[in-house]
């Protein structure tokens, strides 16, 4: 049994990637360890020994990996809890076996992260050298041959975000306190995420954004398509935390992911009715995190059962951002949704408990 909270991708799915490398023989990219193919099967499953990691479109997977085999990177955008971190992990893990060169993109993020640092005591006790510089994750990628990833690009500030554009185009990192350079090996590549909703983030350049190929993530299609990532992510993080056995209720479940749909959309899934949407994203990482908490609770302080009392709490959370405005789009939703529906007597009653 591991101690580690969260393995890495490559080290949780190491059978599976193993299995697809003995019987994968189609054409590899120079450093890639599984063909484009295989990557694809190991990210959207194959039915059978190797788990579905992102459920969506298939073609949108396919333009993502056709990408990373060519000489432009890879930008994933999407509203938050469309995947794009977990998507970015597992096309690394598949293509270089390495999901760990990662710049984490915030508002502090300095030029270092993407070039290069110093060993300062180094530095000047023996002057500049090879030895006293720090690689970024970046630069380790250029030189290994690997994918670096960079998460929520577009919330580092733009002068950082522009010190991307000589890796993409020229495939080289100057080091001219050196009078050196870094070329990137083949296989090397860049797979960047960013979002345009929330707050605080910073457009990139176009200079920039040529220079990636740009795939949208986009919400669960349907209700039933949000239904089984729910599910399926809900299992996989029981597991991992290793909860008490609990009877997850797919109908509590269900009942989650519409309130998040039919705020998020602003109408009922029945088209009938028009309600106010929240200021928060609703996303669907969020529902995995309310039925999560939702489990943890029935475990613990319940009999076991997921029940309405059991997620109403994490719903009223998730919806209520702002004290104020989102309050009462809550309780319209209550009002005129939720207590109209009959099977749905004992979430509203839950809901108005939890308020």
């Amino acid at each position: 049994m591991t101690t580690v909270l969260r393995p890495h991708a490559e080290e949780q799915f190491a059978d599976e990637l193993a299995i697809l490398a003995k019987t994968d023989d189609r054409p590899r990219p120079p450093g890639w360890r599984l063909s484009p193919w295989a990557v694809t099967t190991y990210v959207l499953g194959d039915g059978g020994q190797i788990t579905p990691k992102y459920i969506g479109p298939r073609r949108i997977v396919e333009v993502a990996v056709a990408t990373l085999a060519t000489d432009r990177a890879l930008l994933l955008l999407g509203v938050p809890g469309t995947a794009k971190t977990w998507l970015s992990e597992h096309l690394a893990a598949a293509i270089c076996g390495d999901s760990t060169l990662l710049v984490q993109g915030t508002a502090g993020t300095a030029e270092e992260a993407v070039r290069y640092g110093w060993n300062y005591a180094r530095l000047l006790s023996e002057g500049p050298s090879r030895l006293a510089l720090t690689p970024s994750p970046v630069m380790r990628a250029m030189a290994d041959g690997r994918l670096a990833r960079v998460e929520e690009l577009t919330r580092m500030p733009s002068d950082v975000q522009d010190a991307l554009i000589t890796v993409l185009s020229e495939k080289t990192l100057p080091i001219p306190e050196l009078g050196e350079e870094v070329q990137a090996a083949k296989g090397f590549n860049v797979i960047a995420t960013a979002n345009d909703r929330d707050r605080g983030v910073n457009d990139l350049s176009s200079a920039l954004r040529r220079r990636f190929n740009t795939v949208v993530l986009p919400v669960p299609a349907s209700l039933e398509e949000e239904v089984d990532i729910v599910t399926r992510r809900v299992a996989q993080l029981g597991r991992s935390l290793e909860l008490p056995e609990t009877v997850t209720g797919l109908a509590e479940i269900r009942r989650v992911v519409t309130v998040f749909r039919e705020l998020r959309a602003g109408v009922t899934a029945d088209g009938r009715t028009k309600v106010k949407s929240p200021t928060g994203t609703l996303s669907t990482a969020e529902a995995i995190s309310v039925v999560t908490g939702g489990i943890v609770l029935a475990a613990h302080f319940g009999d076991g059962v997921l029940r309405p009392a059991d997620v109403a709490g994490g719903i009223l959370g998730a919806v209520v951002q702002d004290p104020v405005s989102d309050r009462v789009v809550w309780q319209e939703y209550l009002e005129t949704v939720v207590r109209d529906r009959d099977e749905w007597r004992d979430f509203y009653r839950a809901c108005r408990d939890a308020g």
